[in-house]
């Protein structure tokens, strides 16, 4: 037993020697924990931004003086004419060609309480000119709806009976809720962080070994390929774990640079939230190592190594993508490996009750499904085939 436990551990010791000599790989399996929160912090503040500002929006206006009152209020709302543009913006703004058009009977049609049509010319496929559009359409509608109340009130109409029934919402998220979109990224490039941190390190153990013949050396030494397997799997969730770790350490102190309050949000990665992260990613890494050295081991060189692992590995980082689009999603979706995971944090995000149960059972399954590769994998590396790469 003792001798057993001396082989692993001069095993794992000669797998973490030759992962940190090789100073691309960690700097491949460290760059996403340090960029991804910087990334995503610079893309908050951006979101934020634009939610919440009403930069200028210049259109062409015709017949502005015959509805001083609705140009009034499109310009409380920062809607412009396109004489006042600035000129470093002239060029967009004519280029997008907005242009409203009031009628020249506006006064009298208000006298006489005839439909008065505003004309809004715009090109509606222009992506950039839908949210210029949109705010445009909002003030022209509530002007009407404005006019029509006091044609109501002055004809001695109570507004109320344009409303019959009132719907009162009652919202029961927990106001950090609202971060959603920034909570979705979050999650997204956690389990990203966590399949992608150790793939250098698994590719170089496995196939890379294979090609200096390292392998080959080490299976003819009187060692079980178990232990083998074992203490490459160790040293790839070893450094995905570390990655991850990085990675929540920075994301707390970045995100405290969004100041989500501006939408009505509140977020921030207390010790809470970082243990239980970590405790949903750890049996990711240990799953991700044991993927990426299982179909490292049956590629027949290091660059079909590169090419299939990562693609067969990105898709389970798509999980929440996919669980997104989900509507109704079934409730078996909870316990899965990945998708449990992905679940549990969108809760944790939300500030929602945790499921313990599925917690512990998805992190089992997981754990158990990566024991089942490394088994399989050890059983695959008796073989001649798996080693000289001839199947």
């Amino acid at each position: 037993m003792s001798a057993g436990f001396s082989q692993l551990k001069a095993l794992v010791i000669k797998e973490f020697k030759e992962a940190f000599r090789d100073k691309r790989a960690m700097m491949v399996a460290f760059s996403m924990s340090l960029l991804a929160p910087v990334m995503i912090m610079v893309m908050s503040k951006t979101m934020i931004k634009e939610m919440v500002d009403k930069p200028p929006v210049y259109a062409e206006f015709v017949g502005a003086e015959y509805a001083p009152k609705l140009v009034k209020d499109l310009a409380d709302e920062n809607i412009l004419p396109l004489a006042e543009a600035e000129e470093s913006d002239l060029r967009i703004w004519q280029e997008r060609g907005i242009t409203i058009t009031i009628p020249e009977t506006y006064g009298q049609d208000m006298i006489e309480g005839k439909i008065i049509n505003v004309v809004l010319n715009a090109d509606y496929s222009d992506k950039p000119s839908l949210a210029p559009i949109r705010r445009i359409k909002d003030v022209v509608r509530d002007h009407a709806r404005a006019i029509g109340y006091k044609r109501l009130i002055m004809r001695g109409v109570d507004v109320r009976i344009l409303q019959p029934l009132n719907l009162v919402e009652q919202d029961r998220a927990q106001p950090s809720s609202n971060a959603m979109m920034i909570s979705i990224m979050l999650g997204l490039y956690l389990l990203m962080g966590a399949f992608m941190s150790g793939l250098s390190i698994a590719i170089d153990s496995s196939a890379g070994e294979r090609e200096r013949n390292v392998l080959e050396m080490l299976l003819c030494q009187p060692v079980s390929t178990t232990k083998i397997v074992l203490a490459k799997l160790s040293c790839s969730a070893s450094i995905s774990i570390l990655s991850i770790i990085l990675m929540l350490v920075v994301t707390s102190i970045s995100i405290g640079f969004v100041d989500l309050s501006k939408i009505g949000a509140t977020f921030s990665i207390d010790l809470y939230m970082f243990v239980a992260l970590l405790g949903l990613l750890i049996p990711i890494c240990i799953l991700a190592a044991a993927l990426q050295l299982f179909f490292s081991f049956q590629a027949k060189s290091f660059k079909e190594a590169q090419s299939t692992v990562t693609m067969l590995i990105m898709l389970p980082a798509f999980v929440p993508f996919i669980l997104m689009f989900i509507d109704d999603r079934p409730m078996w979706l909870d316990w899965l490996p990945v998708a449990g995971q992905s679940i549990i944090m969108e809760d944790l995000f939300k500030g929602l009750t945790i499921n313990w149960s599925a917690f512990a059972f998805t992190s089992v399954t997981t754990v158990a499904l990566s024991a089942v590769l490394v088994m399989t994998l050890a059983q695959k590396l008796k073989s001649e085939k798996v080693v000289m790469a001839l199947s």
